[in-house]
């Protein structure tokens, strides 16, 4: 009792709520989508300003507390939810404000992609944002954020101008290439390890309101032919094409998502009779907000998830091979799927971001879904085999898909010189690794073993 006196008063100046384990509302305020993360924050604060963030972080700090940041929940890895520590809620502030003349948008940390979506088209304009409405704009975009218009205008990071930040010194800075220029670089895909992103100021573009999707399902046994022709027709796709592949069960799904004026989806899905006969096919108009939630999972966050992500420098026909034999797995298989990358992606440069390996072709992630806790140990297990048999040709992984968050995952996201740029930036913001429930980026001295906190 004493500690929650103390964790009271320390808050005592918050002006949004403060939900403790004894609150009705608290269960519900901690579940996020992933069901295997089970853990109990010491206090939630849902946080209605920038001064509840700093006062949230600064009374973390002076009782110890592991800080969680919680936007949309949909860290596979949980890591909005600190076990006996301090949950900044973020989700009362979701505005986001539209200058279509200037074509910007000020969108803050708590809000969601689809209210992203729907303030932009409005207006007939967007940024890259995921495939999901109900993930959250924060967590995404400081991973680097792939979406479906990523080949033609860039990932999420590639598009805010500026970010409003609270670092672990409960100091308000904002970051853009003027200011704060080495905090700016660090956020562009290395994650949540430099404070809490309470605005991001996004770059808008003018893609219309419409788009297609085109989805051929073949058998298994039939697919490597039909993979190999479809990985040759991506190559030269125009950036509005975004090619995919998903497998589930015993049939694989090869098409494309196409944004912009159909009539250009429809000459490229012309091409796609070297595919072969397909036991289905779907060809879809529809609008830009319709695609960005045609993937949102009703009852999503009742399922235990793990995933496992490579980036893959090209499409071998091995590498095709080990996708489709599924490393020799018959029973509890997970599903996995494709993206294609290149276009404005590759156009940054290496050195641009922290988000790595921008000469990937293809994304690929196993994803096994389950709700049986019986099954935790097995399904991750089948997931990480299959996922194994394709890592021979991965280069990397993207942070967001990162299923184990260890020393090992955060060396296949970031290449050595920019991990050692990494720690440069942490060691400046948070030399005492205040932020650390993430794809942590060490600082030197807890590296080095100093005391700290």
């Amino acid at each position: 009792m004493a500690d929650r006196a103390r964790l009271t008063a320390l808050t005592d100046g918050i002006v949004g709520e403060r939900v403790f384990p004894d609150d009705p509302r608290y269960d519900d305020l901690r579940t996020v989508w992933n069901a295997m993360i089970d853990r109990r924050p010491r206090l939630i604060v849902r946080c209605t300003t920038v001064a509840d963030v700093v006062a949230s972080v600064r009374a973390a700090r002076e009782l110890d507390l592991e800080i969680g940041v919680r936007c949309g929940g949909h860290s596979v890895q949980g890591h909005g939810v600190p076990e006996d520590g301090l949950m900044i809620d973020l989700t009362p502030m979701g505005g986001v404000l539209v200058d279509p003349a200037r074509r910007v948008a000020w969108v803050q940390g708590g809000a969601l992609l689809g209210a992203l979506d729907v303030a932009a088209q409005q207006h007939g304009l967007a940024t890259t944002a995921g495939n999901v409405s109900h993930t959250g704009v924060g967590g995404l975009t400081l991973g680097g954020g792939m979406g479906w218009l990523a080949r033609q205008h860039g990932l999420a990071c590639d598009n805010v101008i500026s970010y409003e930040v609270v670092t672990a010194s409960g100091e308000v800075v904002r970051a853009s290439r003027d200011e704060h220029p080495d905090l700016y670089w660090g956020l562009r895909g290395g994650g949540g390890n430099f404070g809490v992103v309470t605005e991001f100021e996004f770059r808008l573009h003018p893609v219309g309101t419409r788009a297609l999707s085109v989805e051929l399902d073949l058998p298994v046994e039939q697919a490597a032919g039909a993979m190999r022709a479809w990985r040759d027709l991506s190559a030269t796709a125009p950036r509005q094409a975004t090619f995919t592949a998903f497998a589930a069960g015993d049939v694989v799904t090869l098409g494309f998502v196409w944004v912009g004026d159909p009539a250009g989806g429809y000459r490229l899905r012309q091409t796609f009779g070297a595919l072969g006969t397909p036991l289905a096919e779907r060809t879809e108009e529809l609008s830009y907000l319709a695609l960005q939630t045609r993937d949102d999972t009703v009852g999503g966050h009742e399922y235990r998830r793990y995933w496992k992500g490579h980036l893959l420098p090209d499409l071998s026909d091995a590498a095709i091979d080990a996708m489709l034999g599924r490393g020799g797995q018959t029973e509890l298989l997970p599903s996995w799927s494709l993206q294609a990358y290149g276009g404005a992606i590759s156009d940054v440069g290496e050195d641009e971001t922290p988000f790595s390996h921008r000469d990937s072709r293809f994304e690929y992630i196993a994803g096994a879904r389950w709700e049986d806790p019986a099954e935790d140990a097995e399904r991750m297990a089948v997931a990480r085999r299959c996922a194994a048999a394709v890592e021979p040709f991965a280069a990397g992984v993207y942070v967001n898909a990162l299923g184990d968050v260890d020393a090992a995952g955060v060396r296949r996201a970031y290449p050595p010189a920019k991990l050692q740029r990494l720690t440069a930036v942490k060691d400046a913001y948070d030399p005492d690794n205040v932020f650390r429930l993430n794809a942590n980026i060490t600082p030197s001295r807890v590296r080095d073993g100093a005391d700290v906190m």
